[in-house]
């Protein structure tokens, strides 16, 4: 492997460990019935998130529900120390998204001796939460090199 490619590697892990987030797999339910509950929460404050799934008739809400409160443990324990932002309500759900799982085939009996395919969705959720707060750290050094060096050459 080459240098640069792992260094972006180890680049991508680093990020990979600063996100909180979680995942639901094999869940039996149709993407599609699970992607009209996660369109709801998508992008919401997660105390609120956890309101609108409770009182959803959708049963998807229920393995929802259970998934961001996994996620929610999840950015504690690597937000030890802004733990406050929880309760402030800055901690959002960044992305969620909904694929299609494994599918069980099954044989219904039809007319005529005929037999239809009944395909047994499932699917898997993944969910990733951020800070509504982002720190802005902006480098006065590199700054003020970029303005000398505009400077010697005008």
């Amino acid at each position: 492997m080459g240098a640069r490619k792992r260094l972006r590697a180890e680049e991508l892990k680093e990020e990979k460990r600063q996100v909180a987030g979680a995942v639901l797999r094999n869940c039996p339910t149709s993407p599609r019935k699970m992607r009209l509950v996660a369109d709801l929460i998508r992008g919401v404050e997660v105390n609120r998130a956890l309101g609108v799934l409770k009182y959803t008739k959708k049963h998807a809400s229920l393995d929802l529900e259970k998934l961001l409160k996994s996620a929610i443990a999840n950015w504690e324990a690597k937000n030890e120390d802004d733990k406050r932002d929880l309760e402030e309500g800055n901690v959002y759900i960044k992305e969620i998204f909904v694929d299609g799982g494994p599918m069980l085939k099954r044989i219904s009996p039809a007319p005529q001796g005929r037999a239809y395919r009944i395909r047994k969705r499932s699917n898997h959720v993944h969910i990733v939460l951020d800070n509504k707060n982002v720190k802005i750290v902006e480098d006065t050094e590199d700054t003020n090199e970029a303005e000398t060096v505009t400077e010697q050459v005008a």
